[in-house]
């Protein structure tokens, strides 16, 4: 797929199945453990939010992860965070038109995991069961 950006000539045609190819590392971290739920989490606020309210928001997050998580996510152009200059000094986070892209799939993979629980716990004890 050729860019449209000269300063990054022409580039293969990505294919995330491909060890060599930089779209899998996008893919890793947009739907990794953290990332898809800080996504979740922005998009379903709607408006920015500020590190502590992210941090508690995706219970079970470290402080040490969620940095690393919003670093990478506004590497990749999936986040924006904007410095407040007011006193005491903040800093907020909120998705981008790609990130509010990602977010609606998403969403829908977290509805449809949310809604399938009661049947995905069932299937989880019977395996249990089964290979105990």
């Amino acid at each position: 797929m050729a860019s449209n950006d000269d300063t990054l000539g022409s580039l293969p045609d990505p294919n995330v199945f491909s060890r060599m190819c930089s779209s899998r590392d996008v893919f890793h971290h947009v739907t990794g453990r953290w990332g898809a739920l800080v996504i979740v989490a922005l998009s379903e606020n709607g408006e920015p939010m500020r590190f502590s309210e992210l941090r508690r928001h995706v219970d079970g997050v470290s402080d040490r992860m969620l940095s690393q998580t919003l670093a990478q996510l506004e590497r990749e152009g999936v986040v924006v965070r904007t410095v407040h200059s007011s006193i005491p000094p903040h800093v907020d986070y909120q998705l981008t038109e790609l990130g509010n892209k990602l977010s609606g799939p998403l969403s829908d993979l977290k509805g449809i995991v949310e809604g399938e629980l009661g049947g995905i716990l069932q299937s989880q004890e019977a395996y249990d069961k089964a290979h105990a």
